[in-house]
């Protein structure tokens, strides 16, 4: 075959990287096959990690930070690393599939399957060229442990030098943005994107997400929102997590006279960032390069420790985004920038600029280049 896809499902972004390149490739007429590796060569694992991320995101994410920060501020010895001991215990597996397939080249939306074929590359034993996608608008510190990849693609030229500094090689380093599906790329009419949804024409529709598992939403942040003005309409998607949506639509039920729409997993983000004028969100990578696309002004909210943090800041230092905390909650945040026209104006431009609208293309003409597809 001609390109592996490899993802692992902690949370929802790096598979939908992968499935939106899976489907490019295709279009191009390119053979290619989207795998999570966990999954295939050790559930256990793939379950393990699946739930910790809900685990440290909502019970010890002080003990998560620490880690990160402590793996973020020095060198990492690629060989001594949990994840590498991890995965030097899967790839026997792992070797067999990639014998089966034999691909030419190899992508990776996770920094932990990037590991994992690592281990077989620094030891001769995978031919394929690597390429790592960094779904994030930082550099975790594993990156740093796969050096034998032969390309990684990042968010923004912006985190150039922060690529260096982990030392990852200048000639390596392809800022396309992050890949996410084709949907995104392509803007629709506001007002016809709010009839379709059943949205108000007149209202001020602000979309509160949290991610494909639900993380980070509260319902009293829906409260407060829709105590700033009576003319807010709210959509609230709640991803997997049945018993927030439970919530929401009980709060809904007791507030007749307000405008609340309550989903759970939905497969039309696209057409409610269209409708919407805010978007209140945890900073997930790829939430925030949906929402770059569609020029969306965001209020950060219940960043996961680590590269949550990490996208917040980013955003911030680049005027892309405001940050709703204790001493200046979500519902004042939604009222400064519905009252303020000026630096809504002023943060699209900054969306603008950190927008990557080409992402997906410039990623599949340059596989399709190397493979040697016209």
């Amino acid at each position: 075959m001609q390109v592996l896809i490899l993802t692992v499902s902690a949370g929802y972004g790096h598979t939908a990287t992968a499935r939106s390149i899976e489907q490019r490739l295709a279009e191009r007429g390119i053979s290619a096959e989207c795998i999570d590796v966990y999954q295939y060569v050790n559930k256990l694992i793939s379950e393990t990690i699946d739930k910790s991320t809900a685990l440290y995101a909502k019970y010890t994410p002080e003990v998560y930070r620490l880690i990160y920060q402590y793996l973020d501020s020095g060198s990492i010895d690629e060989r001594f690393n949990l994840m590498s001991f991890i995965n030097a215990l899967c790839t026997y597996r792992f070797e067999k599939l990639l014998r089966e397939l034999n691909p030419d080249f190899i992508i990776c939306t996770h920094v932990f399957a990037a590991q994992l074929v690592h281990e077989l590359k620094r030891k001769g034993r995978c031919r394929a060229e690597l390429l790592g996608i960094c779904t994030d608008y930082t550099i975790h510190p594993y990156w740093e442990t796969v050096s034998t990849m032969d390309y990684f693609v990042i968010a923004s030229e912006a985190l150039i030098y922060r690529a260096l500094k982990k030392g990852i090689r200048r000639e390596t380093i392809y800022p396309f943005g992050i890949p996410v599906h084709p949907k995104f790329y392509r803007a629709s009419d506001k007002q016809q994107a709010r009839q379709k949804l059943g949205f108000s024409p007149d209202s001020r529709v602000v979309l509160l997400m949290g991610g494909g598992l639900g993380y980070g939403l509260v319902d009293d942040e829906a409260g407060k929102i829709l105590s700033v003005r009576q003319q807010i309409e709210l959509a609230v998607v709640c991803g997997n997590n049945q018993r927030q949506r439970a919530e929401f639509e009980r709060m809904r039920d007791k507030l007749p006279f307000a405008k609340i729409h309550v989903y759970g997993f939905v497969d039309n983000v696209h057409e409610m960032m269209d409708a919407a004028d805010i978007l209140v969100s945890k900073p997930g990578g790829l939430t925030v390069t949906e929402a770059l696309l569609k020029g969306l002004p965001m209020v950060a909210i219940n960043p996961i420790a680590g590269h949550e943090e990490r996208n917040l800041e980013f955003l911030l230092n680049q005027g892309a985004c405001v940050r709703a905390e204790k001493t200046f909650p979500v519902d004042e945040a939604i009222a400064m920038l519905l009252s303020d026209a000026r630096r809504v104006e002023d943060m699209k431009r900054r969306i603008a600029c950190l927008a990557r609208p080409d992402a997906g293309k410039n990623l599949t003409d340059f596989v399709a280049e190397r493979l040697g597809v016209k």
